[in-house]
């Protein structure tokens, strides 16, 4: 059990540094931790196409850093924090 919780807290960790390694997916987050938002009102805050939008979306929930809910036909976008909670407790048992 062990083994296996090692090897996905590290698959975990690899795809949180790889979301957080891009500017736009930082400033995705920083948006969402103001409030809850659709892809569409996301990509209103970029310059960047609606697709690009969904594959920034799509990293950072493979990351489990932003969490979806289909409301009608809109699916929004949550801050997932619990993530960066078990990162931070990680770097900081390195220290021990």
């Amino acid at each position: 059990l062990f083994r296996y919780l090692s090897k996905y807290l590290i698959k975990l960790v690899n795809k949180v540094f790889k979301a957080l390694n891009d500017a736009t997916r930082r400033d995705i987050l920083k948006l969402l931790k103001e409030k809850d938002m659709s892809a569409g009102d996301i990509a209103e805050a970029f310059q960047v196409t609606k697709p690009t939008i969904s594959h920034h979306l799509d990293l950072l929930h493979q990351a489990e850093l932003v969490s979806s809910e289909k409301r009608g036909q809109f699916v929004i976008y949550s801050l997932n924090t619990t993530v960066l909670d078990d990162l931070l407790n990680w770097i900081l048992n390195l220290k021990e």
